[in-house]
């Protein structure tokens, strides 16, 4: 097949080939080249050592990724190329790094040390493919397989056990059963990895097109229990809620693939229901509820993203998400959208109705959208006037208010919460005159009031 590659890509095979080096494609870009997909970066191999890759470059930026692990990165002005010399590894003696790595000549020894045979695939302009592994032929088969001996590959860095899930859920391929075995025997060694790099793989299988699949396999291996225990009490949690036909994790499973591809709204869809065990209860009828796991499902997402490294940012904008995902069964009037707009911030409401309708949708076949719609109407009716719901959209604020005579402090604050309460409720009230008006009304003391007037 033509492999086309992108100029500054082939600029870099030529600066090496011409000084008499080895150059070849490798990993993942050969893999999405052969799957004919296009490539997010490009890496290339060489058996060139890093102080001679660096000379061939020495007009262009380099970066020094791992001198000593034989990566150097050259920036261009339309991409970066990481290269790496030739390599082979020592032992692995903690599920992270090898004893020693040392530098070789042939490409197939390189090949040899990668995780799957679907990324120990070679390209090379002269000598064609390189494919020592039939990573091609799993292409073709849809197979997640790993070079060799699979638990030895994972022995050498457990993180490679996600990787599989990873890549059979971006692939939509299936690990190969030898492979899927070992993954499970050493599920619980994926904790010996840093949160930082479970998260990065982790996260890469939620914005997967079906994300179920990959959590779906990460139960069978093991590793959800290891990674996110406080889900396991969902699986095969029977509801008893005529509302309700799945349960408890097929639910959210339904949610999470019914969602869009935004890292916040994903994990929220995964998390959302994860307080139900906790607040489980069966009414005389034999129905069941979970009153307020809501709330007790924000403090567990809360300690689970902690947990995971995730940003403050990630982790307020994914609980305000499973805190509200329930919000949409409220009968609001005007004044009580416009405080749940403010209590979930205007960022975040249009990401709650995606999560709102995956949820109800995912409830049972006959399941009612509408009054999501009429809620949904409602907020964006609001938003559109720009009617006031926050302290800031006041046609005042506490300059206003000292000028006026109040002390600076506590008061200032309780006034313009008064104030804002006053115009939820009558927006025709946000003038700046007939806020003070009201002000002086609640605040000031009679005489200072007719002192004022004078």
């Amino acid at each position: 097949m033509e492999i086309n590659i992108p100029s500054y890509v082939e600029l870099v095979l030529d600066r090496l080939e011409k000084r008499g080096y080895e150059a070849y494609l490798v990993g993942g870009s050969i893999r999405d080249i052969l799957l004919g997909k296009e490539p997010h970066d490009y890496d290339v191999t060489t058996n060139a050592l890093p102080e001679q890759i660096e000379e061939a470059f020495n007009d262009m930026k380099t970066i020094d990724v791992g001198k000593k692990f034989g990566t150097i990165c050259v920036i261009q002005y339309d991409g970066e190329v990481e290269i790496t010399t030739f390599r082979k590894e020592g032992e692995y003696i903690d599920g992270r790094r090898p004893k020693w790595v040392s530098f070789c000549s042939k490409i197939e020894e390189d090949l040899s040390r990668r995780d799957f045979t679907i990324n120990a695939i070679a390209y090379s302009r002269f000598k064609g493919i390189v494919d020592p592994f039939n990573g091609i032929e799993d292409l073709k088969n849809g197979i997640i397989r790993s070079v060799g001996d699979a638990r030895e590959r994972f022995k050498e860095d457990y993180l490679r056990i996600l990787r599989a899930v990873r890549f059979s859920c971006q692939l939509d391929f299936e690990i190969e059963e030898k492979t899927f075995l070992a993954g499970s025997e050493y599920s619980e060694d994926i904790l010996k990895v840093s949160a930082e790099r479970i998260s990065s793989e982790f996260f890469k299988i939620l914005l997967s097109d079906r994300p179920s699949k990959g959590i779906k396999a990460m139960e069978t291996m093991g590793l959800l229990e290891a990674i996110i225990p406080e889900l396991i009490p969902t699986i095969g949690f029977n509801q008893k809620n005529p509302n309700h036909s799945k349960d408890v994790f097929n639910h959210i499973l339904c949610v999470l693939d019914g969602t869009p591809k935004k890292l916040h709204i994903r994990l929220a869809a995964l998390l959302h229901d994860i307080g139900k065990p906790h607040t489980f209860t069966v009414d005389e009828e034999g129905v069941g509820h979970f009153y307020g796991h809501d709330k007790v499902g924000a403090e567990i997402t809360s300690n689970v993203l902690e947990r995971l490294k995730c940003s403050k940012e990630l982790t307020c904008k994914v609980k305000i998400l499973v805190r509200e995902h329930m919000t949409h069964h409220a009968k609001f009037k005007d004044k009580g959208i416009k405080r749940f707009i403010r209590r979930v911030g205007e960022e975040n409401i249009y990401d709650l109705f995606e999560l709102w309708r995956a949820d109800r949708r995912c409830s049972n076949e006959s399941a009612s959208l509408e009054n999501i719609y009429e809620t949904e109407k409602q907020i964006i009716s609001i938003l559109e006037k720009k009617e006031p719901f926050k302290i800031n959209q006041l046609d005042i604020n506490g300059n206003d208010l000292i000028q006026l005579g109040l002390e600076e402090g506590k008061i200032i604050k309780d006034a313009l919460e008064y104030l804002l309460d006053k115009v939820m409720e009558k927006p025709e009230l946000n003038h700046n005159e007939t806020l003070k008006e009201l002000v002086k009304k609640k605040y000031l003391p009679e005489k200072q009031q007719q002192i004022l007037k004078k």
